[in-house]
C-alpha cells in the first residue's frame, strides 16, 4: 500500500519531503495537540499534519509529499480513531479544487489495483469481499455537503445544514454506495482556517473529504488552500489563533503566492477498509487511543 503511493506520487511528479514532528504551532484545531517544553523556546507540539511545512516546500518543488507519525489529542473514542498514527500529506503548486479531487481520485484507484494485484492471497485469508475492491474505480460519487445533509436526513438523520459529518452519518452514508464518495463544498465554519473559500458562495469552503464505502467513511481530508495574505491573516484572528506564531506561514503569501492544494490520507483507516476489518486498533501493531498507551 506505502509503495503503491509512493509509485502514484512519482508519476504524478510529487518530491518526498520530510516535515518535522515538533512544531511550534498547530495545523488544525490548538485542543487536538499534545504539548512539550522545549528548552528555552518555551511549547512545542507533537506534529498533527506536516502540511503546512509541504506548503513551503513546493514553492520550491512544485509537489511534494510526505509520510510519518503524527498525534492527535482529541478524546475520541471511536473504532476510527488513534491518538497516534500514520498519514500521508501531499501538496501541489498550481492545482485547484478540481485538480485536487481528480489526484485523490487516482491515488485511491492506484492503490486498490495494486493491492489487487499483490495482496490477494492475503485478502482472501482475511475473508475480505473482494468484489467490493474491484468496483472501487473512477469516477468516484461526488456531492457537496448541501446534498449530502438533505439525503442524510430523509434516511433519519438529525445532521444540521451547518454541522460537519459525524461518524454515526458517515456510516449511514456508505452503507448505501459501492464506490466512495466525495463530499465536497463543507460550510466554511466547521472548517480549518487555512483552506480557500468558494468564490461562488464564500459561506462554504473549497474542500473535500473522500469517504471509503462499506461504512467505512473518511479516508483522506483535502482542499484548496487559501493564497491571498489579507484573507489568510483575517481567517486565523477569526478562528482565535496567534498571527505572530503563523508569521512564517503567512510570509509564504506576503510577497505574492500562487494558488495550490493538498491533502492527506490516514495509512490505518486505509488499511482498514482495505482489508475489512472493523476496528482501527487492528490495523497497527502497538495501537494508541485514549485508554491505552501499553505496550
Amino acid at each position: 500500500m506505502i509503495n503503491a503511493t509512493y509509485e502514484y506520487l512519482n508519476q504524478e511528479g510529487f518530491i518526498k519531503i520530510d516535515s518535522p514532528i515538533l512544531t511550534p504551532n498547530a495545523c488544525e484545531g490548538t485542543t487536538e495537540l499534545f504539548e512539550i517544553e522545549y528548552f528555552d523556546e518555551g511549547s512545542a507540539y507533537l506534529s498533527q499534519s506536516g502540511q503546512l511545512y509541504l506548503e513551503a516546500a513546493i514553492m520550491s518543488v512544485g509537489r511534494g509529499f510526505d509520510f510519518g507519525p503524527v498525534f492527535r489529542a482529541e478524546k475520541s473514542k471511536t473504532r476510527r480513531h488513534l491518538t497516534e498514527f500514520w498519514m500521508m500529506d501531499a501538496e501541489a503548486a498550481f492545482v485547484e479544487h478540481e485538480g485536487n479531487m481528480a489526484i485523490q481520485e487516482g491515488l485511491i484507484c492506484h492503490i486498490v489495483k495494486k493491492v489487487l494485484e499483490v495482496n490477494r492471497k492475503e485478502l482472501t485469508l482475511l475473508e475480505r469481499n473482494i468484489e467490493a475492491l474491484e468496483k472501487v474505480q473512477a469516477p468516484f460519487i461526488r456531492k457537496t455537503h448541501t446534498e449530502v445533509v438533505a439525503e442524510l436526513r430523509a434516511m433519519g438523520s438529525d445532521i444540521g445544514e451547518d454541522d460537519d459529518l459525524g461518524a454515526d452519518d458517515e456510516t449511514m452514508l456508505t452503507q448505501k454506495y459501492d464506490k466512495p464518495i466525495f463530499v465536497e463544498k463543507y460550510p466554511a465554519a466547521v472548517k480549518a482556517f487555512y483552506m480557500k473559500r468558494d468564490p461562488k458562495n464564500p459561506n462554504f469552503a473549497l474542500c473535500a473529504d473522500l469517504l471509503a464505502p462499506e461504512g467505512y467513511g473518511e479516508i483522506i481530508g483535502g482542499s484548496q488552500r487559501e493564497d491571498d495574505y489579507d484573507v489568510l491573516l483575517e481567517r486565523i484572528k477569526e478562528h482565535h489563533l496567534d498571527p505572530k506564531v503563523f508569521d512564517w506561514y503567512l510570509d509564504l503569501r506576503k510577497f505574492g503566492s500562487v494558488p495550490h492544494s493538498g491533502f492527506g490520507y490516514g495509512l490505518e483507516r486505509i488499511v482498514g477498509w482495505m482489508t475489512g476489518i472493523h476496528h482501527i486498533r487492528e490495523t497497527i501493531p502497538f495501537p494508541r487511543m485514549i485508554s491505552r498507551i501499553r505496550p
